[in-house]
Order: C-alpha cells, then sequence, then structure tokens
C-alpha cells in the first residue's frame, strides 16, 4: 500500500469533519437572525396590544461593542438586545451603523425609560440613556412609531426580572 493510499483518507477525514464543523456553526449564526450569541424573543406590551421581535442577545463587550455595524438591513420583526449587565447610565453612538435605529433604553424591570428614535447612521454623536438602565434594545428606524411603542411600555424578556 502506497503512503498516498494510507494518508489520504485520513486527511478526507480531518478536511470533510472540518468543513462539517464549519458548516454547522455557520447555519447556527445565520440561523439565528442577526448572529452574536443566538437568536431570542422579546415582547412589548404596548397599548397597541403585544409586538413581539426576534433579537439577537449583545451580552459580551465585544457583542456589544460591534452591535450593529455594517449591517445594511434588518428584518422588520428583528433587532439587538444589549445587557449592561447593572443599572447605569448608557451611552450609545451610530459609528460603522449603515441603518436608522430606534433605541430603548429598559431598566431592571423591563419598562422603557427612554426612546430615541431614527437615529442617524454613521453618526459619532452620543445617545443617552438619561437615567440608569440596564439594557438597550435596537430595531429598525420608524418601528416604535409604526407600533405605538412608547416610554413606559413593559418588556418581556428572561433578563428583565418580574
Amino acid at each position: 500500500m502506497s503512503i498516498v493510499s494510507r494518508v489520504f483518507p485520513a486527511l478526507f477525514f480531518k478536511f470533510a469533519l472540518v468543513l462539517t464543523l464549519f458548516t454547522s456553526a455557520a447555519c447556527a449564526q445565520s440561523d439565528g437572525a442577526l448572529g452574536g450569541s443566538g437568536a431570542n424573543h422579546l415582547v412589548i406590551e404596548s397599548q397597541d396590544g403585544e409586538q413581539r421581535f426576534k433579537v439577537e442577545l449583545a451580552q459580551t463587550p465585544e457583542e456589544r461593542a460591534i452591535g450593529l455595524m455594517y449591517r445594511e438591513q434588518m428584518a422588520e420583526d428583528a433587532g439587538m438586545l444589549f445587557d449592561f449587565g447593572e443599572s447605569q447610565l448608557i451611552t450609545m453612538w451610530m459609528k460603522n451603523t449603515l441603518i436608522p435605529l430606534d433605541m430603548a433604553f429598559i431598566d431592571e424591570h423591563g419598562v422603557i425609560k427612554h426612546i430615541t428614535t431614527d437615529t442617524t447612521p454613521r453618526s459619532l454623536d452620543p445617545i443617552s440613556s438619561e437615567e440608569p438602565v440596564i439594557a438597550v434594545l435596537e430595531v429598525n428606524g420608524g418601528v416604535f412609531e409604526r407600533l405605538g411603542i412608547k416610554e413606559g411600555d413593559k418588556v418581556r424578556h428572561p433578563w428583565f426580572k418580574k
């Protein structure tokens, strides 16, 4: 038996394994609506009823730093939920963000304390929570107005205390 016939099957198997793992990871990433820590569901209780979103979770400093940068589009029912771990004054910006966003600043009980709408893509202007909050929800610009979502509305997601 030649060296090629002994080595080739082993190399082919390793290549196939790596390709399978890579493909599985890529599918899992795309299946998560936006990538990152995976998709999750979130509900906002507004005066117009329950509004449901599929959100990507930004939990690590790296995920929060990248946010929705470089995205050219996003589904109407999609968004990103940023977890800051503890209640604090939060400032966001739109550097390298290509689409306008609405931002809801949310306290530990899931109450929307402040909303900023239709942010300016690529802007370096600070966007403040105006008071301590624990999380920020970003969705497409104009969605909050269209769905009647306002400050004081309640967000249901496992991150928030009941």
